[in-house]
């Protein structure tokens, strides 16, 4: 009986410890596991922190840091399963930080004393941060980005600045709606914030948000102004499929007769005695004078030129006998020194 009392409290996952317990580890925890998705190194200690008070908490070993769960007497039978769990947090935590942080902090006994180590480090206010950030809140501006992509921006400065004010905040029940109030004036400054930053084009809208009673919120004004966005997109962008046919083929039979005219030497263009253009057709090929434009029957190396076809005088040079064969047929090729 005694055997199986040590082998339950040294395998405590295995029926032993509730799984609401803090003392419980899943079969996936081990020491080499990575809490977080990037290792601080000594910047945005705000976002890191948040990070990892939300990994500690889904793992329900979120009071190894905090206090809440202290270590039981020596020779309590609970006392092995809390350095268990105590050296399983050290170990998440130490691979959340960079070799040189890690090595600072590596000989604390308890996962708080290791914590409260990085709070009295990192987790301080300070005035350059404070400075910092605050002039990127003023600086920021909407410029040639998207309302969502400023909103991103100029949010994560808010919650940065959130972070530095965690040990100044009030926690306790307010009767006075005190709390409320301010809050309340929170709001509205970093609606006013986020509304200077945005461009002129957008002054409509942002007037009718100025004017409403209470003001609304900021994720009430970017709703909003998504709305301007796409709207603005819509009408910058009208679809018409018949209107947009008729411009395209528009388009390619005056951009067929630019190309064929800037073509020296295809003999595949003709125009007629009052200048207008034939219709071509780029899809036509000359098995004959391998040219395209015409097929071999309409080919006037086989056909014969018309009567009032003008020859260069390499042409002429090099086919004496054409013009004699010639054919009337009312049209004349476009050349710059090659025959057809």
């Amino acid at each position: 009986m005694a055997g199986n009392t040590t082998q339950t409290q040294e395998t405590p996952n295995n029926g032993s410890v509730d799984s609401s317990s803090p003392y419980f580890l899943h079969a996936s925890d081990s020491p080499g596991m990575n809490l977080v998705n990037f290792i601080f190194d000594g910047h945005c200690y705000g976002g890191w922190r948040r990070s990892i008070f939300i990994g500690l908490a889904a793992k329900n070993k979120l009071g190894f840091i905090d206090g809440t769960c202290k270590a039981p007497s020596p020779d309590s039978p609970k006392h092995k399963l809390w350095d268990r769990c105590n050296n399983m947090v050290t170990s998440w935590l130490l691979n959340s930080l960079s070799k040189d942080i890690a090595g600072s902090v590596l000989y604390y006994k308890s996962a708080k004393e290791l914590w409260e180590d990085l709070e009295d480090r990192f987790g301080q206010p300070n005035g350059a941060k404070l400075y910092q950030l605050q002039k990127e809140l003023v600086d920021s501006t909407q410029g040639a980005s998207d309302i969502a992509a400023y909103y991103t921006k100029i949010k994560k400065i808010w919650d940065e600045l959130d972070t530095l004010y965690t040990k100044i905040s009030c926690s306790c029940a307010c009767s006075c709606e005190g709390k409320q109030k301010m809050l309340k004036s929170i709001q509205d400054e970093r609606l006013i914030q986020f509304l200077m930053g945005l461009n002129e084009v957008y002054a409509p809208v942002r007037s009718n948000i100025l004017m409403m009673s209470p003001l609304p919120n900021v994720n009430t004004a970017y709703s909003l102004l998504i709305q301007d966005e796409k709207q603005r997109e819509v009408y910058a962008n009208p679809r018409f499929p018949g209107a947009t046919s008729s411009f395209h083929v528009t388009q390619q039979k005056s951009s067929t007769g630019n190309l064929y005219q800037q073509k020296s030497g295809a003999g595949n263009f003709y125009q007629n005695s009052k200048g207008k253009n034939n219709n071509y057709n780029s899809n036509l090929y000359c098995s004959y004078c391998k040219k395209t434009g015409h097929t071999i029957e309409k080919c006037y190396r086989l056909i014969g030129y018309p009567q009032d076809f003008k020859f260069t005088k390499s042409l002429k040079a090099q086919n004496p006998n054409r013009v004699a064969n010639s054919v009337s047929t009312g049209f004349q090729p476009v050349f710059s020194g090659h025959g057809h």
